[in-house]
This record gives structure tokens, sequence and C-alpha cells, in this order.
């Protein structure tokens, strides 16, 4: 095998990955051949190269990198005397994630902390007027749960605080090499 060879094997093995993996971020295998593809390209791509790269019709190409662009992980560029429409990736992954992970996290923790909060109004309300010990002791059980829940969602949001503040990097070694 020579080294094109092993260089194209190489490369496949990583791209295949990728595509693998882009279910994290709500899209499918084909979608991260593309992104995968692009990554390794020193140039930026057209759809009809993309195409002929990847075997795939023009059609799922487009919606493909027309996903990739809303999620913020590729962009379109403009390039003198071309006339087509030219592709690549935007390179920083950290960012990549911080943007696609931080956004889910942070409306996840929005909606959840909103029904802790109207539910634990509710279970006060319950043994402030309970009619009997049973009950009251219930909701008290429940105001543990939802206590914790509460606990654990400020917590939540504190990491996504790190990630969005960039100070995350600070705690760990973004530059860290192999």
């Amino acid at each position: 095998m020579d080294n094109q060879e092993i260089i194209a094997q190489a490369r496949e093995r990583v791209i295949e990955s990728v595509a693998q993996n882009m279910h994290l971020y709500g899209v499918t295998p084909s979608i991260g051949r593309i992104y995968g593809t692009l990554y390794f390209e020193n140039e930026p791509m057209t759809l009809d190269a993309l195409k002929e790269e990847l075997h795939m019709s023009k059609t799922s190409m487009s919606t493909g990198v027309r996903t990739l662009i809303d999620l913020d992980m590729v962009e379109k560029v403009w390039r003198k005397g071309e006339r087509k429409d030219l592709y690549q990736i935007k390179a920083d992954w950290y960012q990549n994630f911080i943007d696609r992970f931080c956004a889910q996290w942070r409306k996840g923790t929005q909606m959840n902390m909103g029904a802790l909060t109207k539910s634990l109004s509710d279970f006060k309300n319950v043994i402030a007027h309970a009619p009997n010990e049973d009950v009251a002791e219930q909701a008290k059980k429940d105001i543990d749960k939802v206590t914790y829940a509460i606990s654990y969602y400020n917590w939540l949001n504190q990491v996504i605080d790190l990630f969005e503040s960039k100070e995350i990097f600070k705690l760990t070694n973004k530059d860290n090499e192999i």
C-alpha cells in the first residue's frame, strides 16, 4: 500500500467515525460524511464536487449542506471568478460544541426549572392545606425530589455558563497536544 492509499484510508476512517457520531447533532450519517469530507479538503468545495466525491444526489447534497449551515458548522464562501457556491467547514470544533449543546441544555434547563418551580409551589400549597398527614407527607417527599432536581439544574446552568463564557478552557487544557 502506497502513502496516498494510507492517507485515503486514514481519512476515510475519521470521516466514517464522524458520520456515525453526527446523531449527537441531530443529523444523519450522510450529513456527517459531507462534514467529514469538507474537513479534510484544503479548499472550499462546490455541491457538484461533493456530489462526485460522495456519490450522493445533488438534492441530498444540497439538503445536507443547508443543514450543516443551519448548525453553523459549514459556511458558504466566495471566490473571485467562481460562479458556483463554495462551502467549507467552520473548523472551530470547540465553538461548534458550545453553540450546539449549550443552546439545547439551556432550553432544557429553563423548561424543567419552570415546571419544577411551579410544582414546588403546588406541593407547598398542598402541605399548607393538607386534609391529613398522609397527603402532607407525600407532598414533603415530592418537595425533596423537586428540590434535588432544582439543585441539579442550578449546577447545570453553572456548567453551561462555563462553556458560554469560555471559562471552561481555564479549567481544561483546550490546546492539549497528542
